[in-house]
């Protein structure tokens, strides 16, 4: 190896390490070598094998050196076979990127417990740790450990890894806190039409938050003598436009009442993080929050965020559709009454167990066997509420149970521009999916399914719907570029095979 690729190799490392919050001494330990020997590798001074390179990538997570770019991760799925056994349900994605923002509240060290390890988590983990946030996850297991600087070192935040997630938004209401001035690239993640930032801003402003958009970032500047003096109502009942106001009411000097608040299981989730931060919080699940700040945070604090509801409607409808009877396990049945109740109205009969708590001692849980039966087509159209409505990112699983269902079934996705238009891929394995117009579309059943090669929906939830419906094709089906699923899922695909699947994984040559 030449001196300049050991040179760069050995900067790759150092940075990985560090965005994994991990000291030369505990890679060392990792690898069974010493201290110097890190500090020579990434100096560049050290002569590396492949052997040693895949060790160092293994023990960062890390994939340090590709020859030749590489290529985008496929599914290759042999459908047409029942699905039997038990699988738990994992933390809710919502939730740990909530936390995640969150933490910057804290300048003592926060620990959140069994997170989901995604592509989501990872990015904000990487624009974390390029400010100078400390990130890891604790040996042999899902926690994670954040720990701030003493400043934060917004100019070399990741632009890339910032874009590629919508989250970025909610640092917003952490940072205003923290600077007079700062900038936040715009906000990517999953291709879902025209998303507006307005409630945010509108939110924000009566907190002195004054935001300009440019051609690449949203550029804030913050009236340090400005605090909300009447109760803030929000224009949009959104999961993150809430969570913004509550991060920014976390740690106004004074109390806060926000209306017309979201009262998801993402945005309790963060409520009951944020009284472990000594924040105080009355109204959770409920539309009004009154939220009591502490201007100063900083306390050694330990979280587990709760069961991921839409998850839980992922692996429903999986039985559903493959005439399976399984046990889902860890189910937040709070967050799942509507969807079982329309279901029931479907002819689905299902066993619920008494219910037990979540690890968070708030958020109810129960194990759900689902039991194979016909269906038929609900008379009303199904459309999304904001909670304790029909869960916005549960309807597209709808298009799936109608797709086996005897008859017709309209779906009314008012939310989103484009999300209804991508279902319209599930004609392609044999589903009768007719687009009314972007936001409306009818499902004919029952299906025959058939296997084919679907490139991925570029948003999260219409990819998982046609990797489920691949399940129930008979034959070999391919689904191209499933980034977009790891975003939200951890090893869906492996977890599948547990219940009796067969799902291949696989790049192009």
């Amino acid at each position: 190896m030449t001196e300049d690729f050991l040179a760069r190799v050995g900067t790759l490392i150092r940075d990985a390490r560090r965005s994994k919050g991990m000291t030369q001494t505990e890679l060392a330990e990792r690898l069974s070598s010493s201290q110097s020997a890190v500090a020579r590798i990434e100096q560049g001074k050290q002569n590396l094998s492949l052997e040693m390179l895949n060790r160092i990538s293994s023990s960062l997570d890390a994939e340090l050196v590709s020859f030749g770019p590489p290529g985008a991760q496929h599914l290759r799925i042999y459908g047409g076979t029942k699905l039997s056994g038990s699988i738990d349900v994992k933390t809710s994605k919502n939730a740990a990127v909530a936390l995640l923002c969150a933490a910057l509240l804290n300048r003592g060290r926060t620990t959140l417990r069994n997170m989901a390890r995604i592509e989501e988590v990872n990015r904000i983990i990487e624009v974390l740790g390029s400010i100078g946030v400390r990130v890891r996850w604790l040996a042999g297991s899902n926690d994670l450990e954040i720990v701030p600087p003493a400043h934060l070192d917004l100019a070399a935040m990741d632009q890339d890894a910032a874009r590629r997630t919508r989250t970025v938004i909610m640092f917003l209401g952490p940072l205003l806190h923290q600077f007079d001035s700062f900038a936040l690239p715009y906000a990517g993640g999953c291709d879902l039409g025209a998303r507006t930032v307005i409630p945010h801003l509108s939110a924000l402003r009566h907190f002195g938050l004054d935001v300009e958009t440019t051609n690449s970032v949203y550029a804030a500047r913050v009236r340090p003598d400005v605090r909300p003096e009447r109760p803030i109502v929000l224009t949009e009942r959104g999961d993150t436009v809430t969570e913004n106001a509550l991060m920014a009411a976390a740690r106004n000097d004074g109390v806060t009442v926000i209306r017309n608040a979201s009262s998801n299981y993402m945005v309790q989730d963060l409520c009951f993080f944020l009284r472990k931060l000594g924040v105080g919080i009355e109204g959770i699940g409920t539309t009004t929050l009154t939220v009591t700040g502490v201007p100063d945070i900083d306390v050694d604090v330990d979280y587990s965020p709760s069961e991921d509801p839409i998850e839980a409607m992922s692996l429903l409808a999986a039985a559903v559709v493959t005439e399976s009877e399984i046990t889902i396990r860890r189910v937040p049945i709070e967050f799942m009454e509507i969807e079982l109740a329309l279901l029931s109205e479907m002819g689905m009969t299902y066993h619920l167990t008494p219910e037990y708590p979540s690890a968070n001692g708030f958020t109810r849980l129960v194990d759900l066997t689902t039991i194979p039966g016909p269906l038929h087509a609900p008379i009303d159209k199904i459309h999304p509420m904001p909670f304790p409505g029909l869960n916005i990112d549960n309807l597209p699983f709808f298009a799936l149970i109608g797709a086996v269902a005897q008859g017709r079934t309209m779906l009314h996705d008012w939310v989103y521009e484009n999300r209804a238009i991508y279902l319209t891929e599930l004609n392609r394995v044999g589903a009768k999916v007719q687009l009314l117009d972007p936001h409306r579309v009818l499902i004919d059943g029952p299906t025959r399914w058939r296997a084919a090669e679907v490139g991925c929906p570029p948003a999260l939830r219409p990819g998982v719907v046609i990797l489920i419906a691949m399940l129930a094709a008979p034959g070999i089906s391919m689904l191209r570029n499933v980034y977009v699923i790891n975003r939200g899922y951890e090893d869906l695909a492996q977890r599948l095979n547990a219940l009796g699947a067969r799902i291949e994984s696989f790049r192009d040559a």
